[in-house]
């Protein structure tokens, strides 16, 4: 597949006008944005980069990053050790999800659209992983702002859910510049929602001050709770650049830099701390748990409309981010099409997990989708830092990078390497590896899958040096 890499309209013709197409042309042009995996031409960005604040501070604050919290404490770790994992493991997704983020001022493209400079058409793998992930997301965010909607309107679970998706679905279409827009709005509201519930919480609630694990067990379970937290923060990482993307080239990288990790590691730590300290009212119930903590009456139905709204804002960038990445993989369809797609895709995956028991399927889902991530950032990361040495200092010219044929298999071998290497060190509900048995629970497969995806693939591309 040929990608339309060229930074201006008339270089998208034929077949590959599906990926162009009409982009916002300033702040609150909320108008459909059709443009696909294009690059946005450098006449047409705008903005700075005090606006990636908000888009990564508000969808964070939701019930689905409350509920994570919980888990530290459902593995008997107390409050202070469980909050240190948290704490340690958001950083350390955030710091490569903000640092590909800087990227999409760069080139125009999004994070997916750029991993073909690594992987050549071998993107499709990561591509469609990107695009069940977005998917996956969709229910496990879904699945707690369904339910709070349900809960506020009187309405049965699946109606709940029903409109929660149509809503995030067509704030998926409008795009861009709608879900900046929206997020930089519901930063202020969800926080100070959030605000309330912490407000309360010690009137209602008592943190847990011992551990009901101790040596090896409390050392896996403090291993375990970090790698969950890192799932979540670098769980962003291959959507990084899409919501950065309009940036101008001029705007400050490390600005970038430092707004986007504030903004994931931040809110990340707020949500599931909260999490940590009401583990008994936040139990797989959230929604009636914050009607309950919020006595009732009006302000219940507050925070429930703040957890719905939270989950709105959060799931409107899987269906954004999924339509890239379905695009990525050669599928020709409007973007608007493809997002609306991925949220209808969502709904039956929400009532599934919502059917049994919820704890063990969302940990098991937010677990599985997240293991390809950390081997997909070592790859990109090498070929871009191979490549800005080969520039010497000069601006990124996509249309010059991919001229000619991209070597597929070093990345793509090292991708499967890697997630292979780290089977043994998985610990979920379904599968716990021989390695993590041995651990007492401790899921290193992580940082396992990005050391042994870098040990493969550096040589073989610095080798290769263009």
């Amino acid at each position: 597949m040929s990608l339309p890499y060229a930074h201006g309209e008339s270089a998208v013709t034929g077949t590959e006008r599906v990926f162009d197409g009409r982009m916002p042309s300033a702040p609150g042009d909320l108008r459909v944005e059709a443009r696909g995996i294009a690059p946005v031409p450098e006449t047409a960005r705008y903005g700075g980069p005090g606006r990636l604040f908000t888009v990564w501070f508000a969808p964070n604050l939701t019930m689905t990053g409350v509920f994570t919290g919980t888990v530290g404490i459902a593995l008997g770790l107390d409050f202070a050790t469980a909050l240190a994992a948290v704490v340690l493991g958001t950083l350390l997704g955030a710091i490569p999800t903000a640092y590909l983020g800087t990227w999409g001022s760069q080139t125009g493209a999004g994070q997916m659209p750029l991993a073909r400079l690594a992987f050549g058409r071998g993107v499709t793998l990561p591509g469609a992983l990107q695009w069940l992930s977005s998917i996956a997301w969709d229910a496990l965010i879904g699945l707690f702002g369904g339910d709070a909607l349900a809960q506020l309107c009187g309405w049965p679970f699946w109606a709940g859910v029903l409109v929660m998706m149509a809503a995030q679905g067509a704030l998926g279409v409008l795009g861009y510049e709608a879900i900046h827009r929206l997020q930089t709005v519901m930063t202020f509201a969800l926080a100070a929602a959030f605000a309330v519930m912490a407000a309360k919480l010690p009137g209602g609630s008592h943190a847990v001050t011992s551990a009901t694990v101790h040596g090896a067990d409390r050392a896996g379970a403090f291993v375990l709770t970090c790698t969950i937290a890192l799932s979540l923060a670098l769980s962003w990482a291959p959507y990084a650049s899409d919501f950065s993307r309009y940036l101008p080239r001029t705007a400050s990288r490390p600005r970038m830099f430092w707004y986007t990790l504030l903004g994931v590691s931040v809110s990340f730590v707020a949500v599931q701390a909260l999490g940590l300290w009401g583990a008994a009212e936040f139990t797989d119930q959230t929604a009636r748990g914050v009607d309950t903590l919020l006595g009732g009456g009006a302000l219940g139905a507050f925070g429930l409309l703040a957890v719905a709204l939270a989950a709105l804002c959060s799931n409107a960038m899987n269906d954004y981010s999924g339509s890239l990445a379905l695009q990525t993989m050669g599928v020709r369809l409007p973007r608007p099409v493809a997002a609306a797609l991925a949220a209808v895709l969502g709904f039956p995956l929400v009532l599934w997990m919502h059917a049994a028991d919820t704890t063990a399927r969302f940990q098991n889902v937010l677990l599985f989708v997240g293991y390809w991530i950390p081997a997909f950032v070592a790859i990109v990361v090498v070929d871009w830092v191979v490549r800005a040495r080969a520039r010497g200092g000069k601006p990124v010219d996509l249309a010059a990078e991919t001229a000619g044929p991209q070597p597929w298999w070093p990345a793509l071998a090292a991708f499967v390497v890697a997630f292979a290497v780290a089977v043994p060190f998985m610990s979920t509900g379904l599968y716990v590896g021989p390695v993590a048995r041995a651990l007492h629970g401790a899921d290193l497969a992580y940082p396992v899958a990005f050391a042994a995806a870098l040990l493969v693939y550096a040589p073989l591309r610095i080798r290769r040096r263009s």
